[in-house]
C-alpha cells in the first residue's frame, strides 16, 4: 500500500554555527545532517528537519530551511506547502517562528505569524475544534499530534495545543493496548485506518513531549496529566519492542516489515522527558538500546536505513522524518549527558 497515496487521495546568517559540545564534535551527526540537506522533501519533511536543526542550535540552517520555506507559500498562510496534509505545514512552526525572531526580518516575521494565524483561524475543524489532517475530508491522523501541538506550544497558544492532543486521543486512543489508531473518519465515525502504525504513534509520542516541555510551571496539572498519557502511550510502545531493540511497522503484526524510526523517537522523548522530570529514570536503559540500534543503521553516506521509507511509507527505506529523528535523537542524548 502506498500509505501517502492512500492517505492523502537570533544570529545573523552566515554567523558561526553554536556549538552543543558533544553532537558538534560527532562527525556521524554531521553527516546524518549533510545527507538529509540532500534529500527532496515535502512540507511536514521540510518542517521536521528544520526543528532538529533547531534542536541543535544551528541557527544558520534553521533561517535558510525558513527561507527556503517561504518560497513555496500558499496563499492562505502555509509555509513549504508542498504535498501533504492541510495540518503538515505547522510541523516546522517553531522553527520557522525562532528564525523570525533571532533575524528581525519583517518578511519572515510576516511568514511566521501567517502560518501561525492559519494554524488558528483557517484549518479545516470539527465541531469540537479538532483540526482535520487534510482539506478534503474530516480525518484526524495520528501525525497530527505533533503538526500543530507543538507550533502552538512553541506560540504560548498553550490551550489550543491542548484542545488538539485531547480532541486526537478522543478519536484515536485504545486503553486496552495503550496505542493509537493512524485515522479516524469524523463524518462516518469509524476509522479509515484503525491500524497501530509505529510511527504514528511516535509522531504523538514526540509531540506530546514538546507540548509538555513548552508548559511553563504554572500550567502544572496539564503537564502531569499530559506526562501521564505519555508514559502511557511508552508503554504500549514498548510491549511490542523486538529483541534488536527495534519495532514492525505495524506494532502488533510481526510479519510487517522492521522499521528503525520508531525507536529513534522514543529515544528522543525518553531522553528528554527523564532530563525534563516528567518521565521516570527507569525508561533510561531502553532510550539507550533503541539509540544503539538506530545508530548501527547509518549506512557510508549519511542515510539512516530501514525507517519507515519514502516516498510511499510503506516499506522499509529512508527517508528526511528518519534523519531529522537521528538528529533530534542524538541532541537529546547530548542533553541528557
Amino acid at each position: 500500500m502506498n500509505r501517502r497515496s492512500f492517505l492523502y487521495g537570533g544570529a545573523a546568517l552566515g554567523a558561526a554555527r553554536p556549538s552543543l559540545a558533544a553532537p558538534a564534535k560527532d562527525s556521524l551527526l554531521e553527516k546524518v545532517a549533510q545527507a538529509a540537506l540532500s534529500m527532496q522533501r515535502h512540507s511536514w519533511e521540510h518542517g521536521i528537519l528544520a526543528q532538529a536543526f533547531l534542536d541543535m542550535d544551528d541557527h544558520e540552517r534553521v533561517i535558510l530551511m525558513t527561507k527556503s520555506a517561504m518560497v513555496e507559500k500558499a496563499a492562505d498562510g502555509r509555509l513549504a506547502a508542498i504535498g501533504g496534509g492541510a495540518t503538515d505545514p505547522a510541523m516546522g512552526g517553531a522553527a520557522y517562528w525562532s528564525a523570525a525572531q533571532w533575524t528581525g526580518d519583517p518578511l519572515m516575521q510576516q511568514a511566521a505569524n501567517g502560518l501561525l494565524e492559519f494554524v488558528l483561524k483557517k484549518t479545516p475543524r470539527a465541531a469540537d475544534g479538532t483540526c482535520y489532517h487534510v482539506f478534503n475530508a474530516p480525518e484526524m491522523w495520528s501525525d497530527s499530534f505533533y503538526t500543530t501541538p507543538p507550533f502552538l506550544a512553541a506560540t504560548g497558544h498553550y490551550d489550543e495545543a491542548i484542545l488538539q492532543i485531547d480532541g486526537l486521543r478522543k478519536r484515536l486512543w485504545n486503553p486496552e493496548k495503550k496505542l493509537l489508531s493512524h485515522i479516524w473518519d469524523d463524518g462516518r465515525r469509524q476509522f479509515k485506518h484503525q491500524a497501530f502504525w509505529g510511527v504514528g504513534n511516535g509522531w504523538a509520542a514526540a509531540g506530546i513531549t514538546r507540548v509538555i516541555a513548552a508548559l511553563p510551571a504554572a500550567r502544572r496539572p496539564d503537564r502531569e496529566r499530559l506526562s501521564a498519557f505519555l508514559k502511557d502511550l511508552l508503554d504500549g510502545c514498548l510491549a511490542h519492542q523486538r529483541p534488536d531493540a527495534l519495532f514492525h511497522d505495524v506494532l502488533d503484526q510481526p510479519g510487517t516489515f522492521v522499521e528503525t524510526n520508531l525507536a529513534q523517537i522514543l529515544a528522543f522523548t525518553i531522553y528528554t522527558g527523564v532530563r525534563g522530570g516528567w518521565l521516570p529514570a527507569s525508561y533510561r536503559p531502553a532510550a539507550g538500546r533503541m539509540r544503539a540500534a538506530a545508530r548501527a543503521k547509518v549506512d557510508l553516506y549519511g542515510f539512516v536505513q530501514g525507517v519507515c521509507g519514502a516516498p510511499t511509507f510503506d516499506k522499509a527505506g529512508v527517508a528526511t522524518e528518519g534523519q531529522a529523528f537521528f538528529l533530534m535523537m542524538e541532541v537529546a542524548a547530548a542533553k541528557f549527558g
